[in-house]
């Protein structure tokens, strides 16, 4: 079991949901059932799952949740670059959010090969 507040790969996740909340707030009004609800709801899948995933006896359950939270934040991608398509966001603040995502994607898939290594 790990001490999910501890893996970077958490905070990491918890500072993006941070990130989505505080620009999905200028969002037009009609997306409030929409790009907002399902931003929020996968970015805040990433970490829950990273969480959940830790709380598991089994490595095996762990990679299963970490694979989810990876899915999760490929969702997020492709939602935020439907929101910059559609110009509900400057440029400039997609592009910090898909970068840090994409390095969230890349800690994930690397913490999850180490868990693999390391039961091997």
């Amino acid at each position: 079991m790990h001490n999910y507040k501890k893996l970077t790969i958490w905070l990491e996740a918890v500072e993006c949901c941070k990130m989505i909340y505080s620009f999905t707030k200028d969002f037009p009004d009609s997306e409030k059932f929409g790009l907002i609800n399902q931003l929020r709801r996968a970015a805040i899948s990433i970490a829950s799952n990273i969480a959940e995933g830790s709380s598991r006896t089994s490595q095996k359950d762990f990679i299963r949740f970490l694979e989810i939270a990876l899915g999760s934040s490929f969702e997020v991608e492709t939602q935020i670059i439907i929101a910059l398509e559609l110009n509900y966001l400057k440029e400039e603040t997609g592009n910090a959010i898909l970068t840090k995502i994409t390095s969230l994607q890349k800690m994930i898939f690397s913490f999850k090969g180490k868990i693999k290594t390391t039961n091997q």
